[in-house]
């Protein structure tokens, strides 16, 4: 039992993997279920037997594409220390936003939003909301333990979130050449987390 699940297991990550890189490259309407049993090397009926449509695909692919950065391994935090904790999720979330798999699939629900609108709601549920219940949780460990004082710890997350998208996220999301360092970047993440402390301290 346990190697049947292994396989299984192994050819689901297969295609997820496979998923991710055709909707990414091709955009939604030209990436077929049979497309991307091809690419993952397995066939078309494997592929509805893991998933049922490419939209429950779709929003599988981003929620694994989060969950393959770390983004939701809270775990090791030191809530003790809400800078290094804040800075490190800080880094993460920026990793994962500016990535070329989270531009891509940003990018394809924003030019395919209009042919087909379910993919705005799929990408907003398994990835920015999901995100920020993540985060939101983070906020409300904070006030429990009285390190922070956050009332509305969902406030919270959507704040800390945007604030540290930055100038970074609107050149790349406008394909702007010259980008900021990552010296800069890392600055600016800085300065930003210290302004969300003293914000909520």
């Amino acid at each position: 039992m346990a190697k049947i699940r292994s396989k299984n297991e192994t050819k689901r990550k297969q295609i997820l993997a496979a998923a991710t890189i055709l909707f990414t490259e091709q955009g939604y309407a030209s990436t077929s279920m049979d497309l991307i049993g091809k690419q993952a090397e397995v066939s078309k009926q494997t592929v509805y037997s893991h998933f049922g449509s490419k939209d429950e695909l779709f929003s599988a692919a981003i929620q694994h594409k989060c969950e393959s950065s770390q983004m939701f391994d809270l775990s090791s935090f030191d809530l003790s220390d809400p800078q290094s904790t804040l800075l490190s999720l800080a880094h993460r979330f920026i990793n994962v936003l500016t990535s070329k798999e989270g531009l891509a699939i940003h990018k394809v629900c924003a030019f395919e939003s209009k042919a087909y609108p379910q993919l705005s709601e799929l990408y907003y549920q398994a990835g920015p909301i999901r995100i920020t219940g993540e985060v939101a949780e983070l906020m409300k460990a904070f006030n429990q333990k009285n390190i922070l004082s956050i009332k509305n710890p969902w406030h919270a997350a959507l704040q800390f979130l945007n604030l540290m998208k930055g100038e970074l996220w609107m050149q790349m999301e406008f394909n702007i050449k010259d980008k900021v360092s990552s010296q800069e970047v890392d600055d600016y993440l800085s300065s930003s987390v210290a302004l969300f402390i003293r914000g909520y301290s």
